[in-house]
């Protein structure tokens, strides 16, 4: 915010000033009595002094309707006007003395500044509005989200940036400095979050947060350009979030939030959720090529001319990839989309259509046991006909509506989705003869869509900001079912089923800002599900419904000195399988099943600061934790339903992003938590899986003399329980990957991609079960099971944009 007295006329076009007393007004009641539009009412005129200034956005664009009050010392009456066209705004007879001003808009952070008025000269004072981290909105650029040490004055966009310390978003300059080995490795840009893979290149990815597991996706809620990427009731995993379609350079920010703390967040999200926005243009077209060692081969072309008042974005994405494995991936990805958009970031719409098709051979984790004896190398397999394919189309229309108050949100999309997945992990454990191959196919439909609405009001005379919003869904899975198999051939049907589940989520919340250093909200989301199964064993079909409430509390303090302190608490929950929701016999044995919830309840607790104390530097701390009723699994291999034990996690984290030159970031993410269960066992209550420490950081260098930049970074996790008396443990990992480059001219650069850097002989991921190969005791062996880290690699991409 800039401050300066100066001399001249009104300017042109500027919105005249209404003066309001405070009184009380009317709540509007929603689900939980949140208060959600109470509006002030005019005051009597005074003459005076003027003040005005001019809103902006962080990339310099003017801002209209923008909600300005001021209120003058010791007054019990406030002045308020609203940005025009070109963002000014102007109060006229405003008493002389110091005054309060506040600046807010829906979707941004709020600015507030002590100013001194006097008769004898109008006063200035612009200011320049940061979008909260948790914006909601339809249209992005490449700069729509910045990170706080990278804006000027930072502690003047503290207010309403965010409302937990975990909470926070990952810009597109961040993502392009990093070497990505994955599409999905663009969540790992999430503090703490590890992103790994047990299988072949095309199947969802393994992924670790807050000392969870959370296999494909369980309690890690992820959207995609509107789009949820969870499955629920799927073939391989619940909640299997398969993120293989994304394309890194089209990410605009990664939005995430950890913790069930959140209204707008249902299922899926109690450990934490991430929204990744998609770019509606570019500045100008791109092409990149891409080859390496490992059968590396990548080839992307994108566009976005204006059609009429927007743009028209099309990409195109051909990769393949044969990793090191003994047996080729023969990874082969198809992926495109097309997008047209109008508007900026608070009037906007867009209709996106994406389209995926990937088929890949697959290297599942193999016992150590094979691999010490000789039988196999590292990167060997003991079934070398595993294998699997997927596609994903879907079309996605948005759209969003702003005004001087509030803004309303609607998304509806269709998505239709299939999977084939051949795998083995007990090889000839179940079947001695044939072997325990097995498919698991998974075809739906998915449809829906949610409205939202949030609101800046008053009540009481405080400041308030109340959101409300719809969710919808409807799965219709035309099969979903586990085939045994061999050599991809179908020898038998475990079960085969047809479902339909549909879920509705409402919620509502509001903020209320009760002085210049205090801020709640309270909140409250209510969630139903029908689960209704069609099984090929009529004693497994069967309909049920489930409903849930979550309330949500938050308190934020400060600033006071550059730093927020917020405190968090909530509950949430995940949804499960819906097969297990109406199981009468196991599908295997045919013995008497037990169902299970089809939801379980998650109960959390976060206490954190956030600080640019220091220029240059953003940092935040948060101490959590997080118990689950029931950590109920499902066993897509064998078509069944686990009873799990209640859980309890915490932790610390501490992430830090500093810009020390221009030319020059830092950041580094240190994650620490413990996690066991609650009941009384004598197996032990290590939680098999959950990872106690992660470390990620590195250093960008941006183009400078020469055109020169690169990066390094470092990515660890420490050693795990693999069994719950934690007589097994898996060993630490720790990777080094970089890039080099050199920028020609603007339009063109030349990157060389560094994986491994020293080639260390680490694992992605263990797991510690019985297996049994051919020779050995029909009870098989218990054995540490393991998928080795992808060796040293090297890609060289050359990037031309037109």
């Amino acid at each position: 915010m800039t401050i300066e007295a100066c001399h001249g006329a009104r300017p042109h076009g500027t919105v005249a000033a209404r003066r309001h007393a405070t009184r009380p007004s009317v709540h509007l009641l929603l689900l939980v009595l949140l208060p959600l539009l109470l509006l002030p009412r005019p005051a009597i005129a005074q003459s005076g002094g003027v003040v005005t200034g001019q809103v902006t956005d962080e990339t310099g664009g003017v801002l209209p309707g923008v909600s300005v009050d001021l209120k003058p010392a010791g007054a019990a009456a406030f002045i308020e006007t609203v940005t025009d066209e070109t963002g000014t705004y102007r109060f006229e007879g405003v008493p002389a003395g110091a005054a309060e001003l506040t600046i807010r808009l829906v979707n941004f952070t709020t600015v507030r500044q002590d100013v001194m008025v006097s008769p004898a000269a109008p006063l200035t004072v612009n200011a320049q509005l940061t979008l909260s981290l948790s914006a909601d909105i339809t249209v992005t650029a490449p700069r729509t989200f910045r990170n706080l040490a990278d804006i000027e004055n930072p502690q003047e966009n503290l207010v309403g940036i965010a409302s937990a310390a975990s909470q926070g978003a990952i810009t597109a300059a961040q993502l392009e400095s990093r070497p990505i080995m994955r599409p999905a490795e663009v969540l790992e840009t999430v503090p703490g979050l590890i992103v790994s893979q047990h299988s072949g290149e095309g199947k969802a990815n393994q992924y670790y947060l807050r000392s969870f597991n959370l296999d494909h996706g369980s309690d890690f809620l992820t959207t995609v350009a509107g789009i949820p990427v969870n499955n629920p009731t799927h073939g391989h995993a619940q909640g299997y979030a398969d993120s293989n379609f994304l394309i890194p350079e089209l990410v605009s920010g990664v939005q995430f939030r950890k913790g069930p703390y959140y209204a707008e967040d249902g299922d899926f999200s109690a450990a934490g959720s991430a929204n990744i926005n998609y770019l509606n243009s570019l500045d100008r077209p791109i092409v990149t090529l891409s080859t390496g060692n490992q059968g590396w081969r990548r080839v992307f072309a994108a566009a976005s001319p204006r059609v009429g008042s927007g743009f028209l974005l099309g990409g195109l994405e051909i990769n393949s990839n044969d990793g090191p494995w003994d047996t080729a991936s023969n990874y082969q990805r198809v992926n495109g989309i097309l997008r047209y958009s109008r508007g900026d970031t608070r009037n906007g719409f867009s209709l996106t259509g994406m389209g995926y098709d990937a088929d890949w051979d697959s290297t599942d984790q193999v016992p150590r046991r094979a691999i010490e004896s000789g039988l196999i190398g590292r990167f060997g397999n003991i079934d070398t006909s595993l294998a699997g394919r997927s596609y994903r189309y879907s079309a996605v229309a948005d759209g969003q509506r702003s005004d001087v108050r509030g803004s309303l949100r609607a998304t509806a999309y269709a998505v239709r989705y299939s999977m084939n997945l051949f795998q083995n992990f007990t090889y000839f454990l179940a079947d001695p003869v044939n072997g325990d191959q097995f498919e698991q196919v998974d075809r739906r439909w998915i449809t829906g869509g949610r409205v939202s609405y949030r609101r800046l009001g008053r009540m009481w005379g405080r400041g308030t900001e109340s959101a409300m919003g719809v969710q919808v869904r409807n799965d219709a899975i035309g099969e979903v079912a586990l085939y045994q198999t061999v050599a991809r051939q179908r020898i038998g049907t475990t079960r085969r089923d047809q479902v339909g589940q549909t879920s509705v989520g409402v919620y509502g919340q509001t903020e209320v800002e009760w002085s210049r250093i205090l801020r709640t909200t309270v909140g409250l989301r209510v969630d139903g599900y029908r689960f209704d199964v069609t099984s090929d064993n009529p004693l497994n079909s069967g309909s049920t419904n489930d409903a849930i409430a979550s309330p949500k509390v938050t308190a934020v303090l400060g600033p006071w000195a550059s730093t927020e302190v917020y405190l968090n608490a909530g509950t949430g929950f995940h949804s499960n399988h819906g097969l297990g929701t109406v199981i009468s016999v196991d599908p295997v044995s045919g013995d008497p099943a037990e169902r299970v919830p089809a939801l379980v309840r998650a109960t959390g607790g976060e206490v954190g600061l956030r600080t640019v104390r220091i220029p240059g530097l953003q940092s935040t701390v948060s101490v959590w934790t997080l118990g689950f009723d029931s950590e109920l699994i499902w066993v897509g291999d064998a078509g069944s339903t686990e009873a799990g034990r209640p859980s309890h996690r915490w932790g610390v984290e501490w992430t830090n992003y500093a810009r020390p030159r221009p030319w020059l970031t830092v950041d580094l993410d240190l994650a620490f938590s413990k996690s066991r269960y609650t009941d009384q066992d004598p197996a032990g209550d290590a939680i098999a899986g959950a990872l106690g420490r992660v470390i990620s950081g590195g250093v960008t260098v941006e183009p400078i003399r020469g055109g020169l930049f690169g990066s390094v970074r470092l990515r660890h996790f420490g050693p795990r329980a693999l069994t719950e008396d934690r007589a097994v443990l898996s060993k630490q990992t720790s990777l080094v990957n970089g890039e080099l480059g050199y920028r020609f001219t603007p339009r063109t650069r030349l990157v060389a991609e560094l994986f491994n850097l020293f080639d260390a002989r680490v694992a992605d991921i263990d797991y510690y079960y019985t297996s049994r190969l051919p020779g050995e005791p029909l009870d098989g062996v218990d054995d540490v099971h393991t998928h080795p880290a992808i060796p040293r690699a090297a890609r060289v991409m050359l990037q031309v944009s037109f």
